[in-house]
């Protein structure tokens, strides 16, 4: 009689083996920390947001410095994303992303002894947006671009949708802390906690390439490629990479339409959503509740996104999705009360539907026109994305204090968004440098 690999027969029947079930790839794994990381880093980058109103109450500081505190943070979150990408080539994605953790706690930590305005720069501004910059879209187009090559779009779509909805689901969370507690400090101290809490994971469950642990990446054909040598320069790698780059007008539309998107979700809607609709006698509790709710719709939205993305010309998805995320910002001026009512919802889930559907075509095309260069090339789109996003998020708070209302930012965001759509159109074909199978 066989041992473990047959099975016990009646006589005169046919031996089988038996069948063994397949392991999940490991790059499911890998992605699953990723998404964890990635939500996270979404959480740290949330709070600010909230402090509008807290610090200006405490210290009397106007919502435009505050406010320009915020566009710091942005804008750092962005710039830092192109030089997180390379020094991920070159020192490893672990080592990269555990530093990041450690000087996100080190800024929200130092928050709670400021007294000054620029200390809320530095800490909240500098260090927290340089942390969790390097924790952005770059990473996720980098651990798919290493891990995957069938379902590309779909796993891009996944670690999008963690990255904003982390940004909006803690919201509800650190709003209630700072409600209960009568004071922003306890949030700060919440975020600190969780950074330093993610980092033991990600040492020990992340790796660098397929080939560290004797793998192919996930749809590939034939043995595991070798560990490429690391590239030694990041940050010249990163510039020439945007040199090389910008010669081409393909870069500057995919820059101008993504520096909208950051302009019309989180310079504005996640910015200031929370204080608009507070002007209008909403609680807070209850904005960052709605916000929360584009959260999670936008898990939705993000993964469909990419879905779409495998299969349909990725040009005409961003189009769409701009043209219709401009239709729906000039609307909401009317749709602001001080209670929520079926058409804010109906709003509420819209958006989330569309709030960063734009990211899947959008690295999608960076792979087409890139190849090897487009987890770079995107992280120097996603640092025009957080420009523009911190340039509203500072004109948004000079608005408020100039006018005592939101109402043009929201139309003017809307307008901006269909020049994007009509950006997105323009955009031409590349030769796939990169292919990968549609599954």
């Amino acid at each position: 009689m066989t041992q473990t690999t047959t099975s016990l027969q009646a006589p005169g029947q046919d031996e089988k083996p038996r069948t063994r079930r397949r392991r999940p790839h490991r790059a499911w794994l890998v992605a699953a920390v990723t998404f964890v990381t990635i939500v996270a880093a979404g959480g740290f980058a949330s709070l600010p947001g909230l402090l509008i109103d807290p610090l200006h109450e405490e210290f009397g500081w106007s919502r435009g410095t505050i406010g320009f505190a915020v566009s710091v943070n942005l804008a750092l979150y962005g710039l830092t994303a192109p030089f997180a990408a390379a020094l991920m080539d070159r020192f490893g994605v672990r080592k990269v992303v555990v530093a990041a953790l450690m000087v996100i706690a080190i800024g929200g930590g130092l928050t709670v002894f400021m007294t000054a305005p620029w200390q809320l720069i530095l800490c909240w501004g500098v260090l927290v947006g340089l942390g969790s910059g390097s924790m952005a879209f770059a990473f996720a187009a980098t651990v798919t671009n290493r891990w995957f090559t069938a379902r590309r779009g779909l796993v891009t779509g996944i670690l999008t949708a963690g990255g904003a909805s982390g940004q909006l689901v803690f919201l509800p969370l650190l709003s209630w802390i700072i409600e209960r507690q009568h004071d922003w400090r306890p949030a700060a101290m919440t975020v600190t906690l969780a950074a330093l809490a993610i980092v033991p994971c990600v040492w020990l469950l992340l790796r660098d390439y397929p080939s560290d642990v004797g793998l192919a990446a996930y749809g590939a054909d034939g043995p595991p490629a070798p560990r490429p040598a690391p590239h030694r320069g990041a940050a010249r790698r990163a510039v020439t990479a945007l040199v090389s780059a910008s010669r081409t007008g393909t870069f500057w539309l995919l820059a101008g339409t993504f520096a909208v998107c950051g302009a019309s979700t989180n310079g504005l809607v996640k910015t200031h959503f929370v204080p608009a609709a507070h002007d209008h006698g909403m609680a807070v509790t209850a904005a960052a509740g709605l916000l929360a709710v584009i959260g999670v719709f936008d898990i939705v939205g993000t993964i469909a996104s990419g879905w779409f993305t495998d299969r349909f010309d990725a040009r005409r998805l961003l189009a769409l999705y701009y043209a219709l995320r401009g239709l729906s910002l000039m609307v909401l001026p009317l749709l602001l009360d001080d209670t929520v009512h079926p058409p804010m919802i109906f709003f509420i889930v819209f958006y989330g539907l569309d709030w960063v559907a734009t990211v899947p075509p959008t690295i999608a095309l960076c792979r087409e026109w890139y190849g090897e260069d487009s987890a770079i090339v995107f992280g120097w789109v996603l640092a025009s994305h957080q420009v523009g996003a911190g340039l509203v998020a500072f004109v948004g708070g000079l608005a408020r204090d100039a006018f005592g209302s939101y109402d043009l930012v929201w139309i003017g965001a809307g307008g901006l968004c269909a020049v994007a759509a009509l950006m997105s159109l323009m955009i031409r074909r590349g030769a796939a440098k990169d292919p990968a199978p549609a599954l």
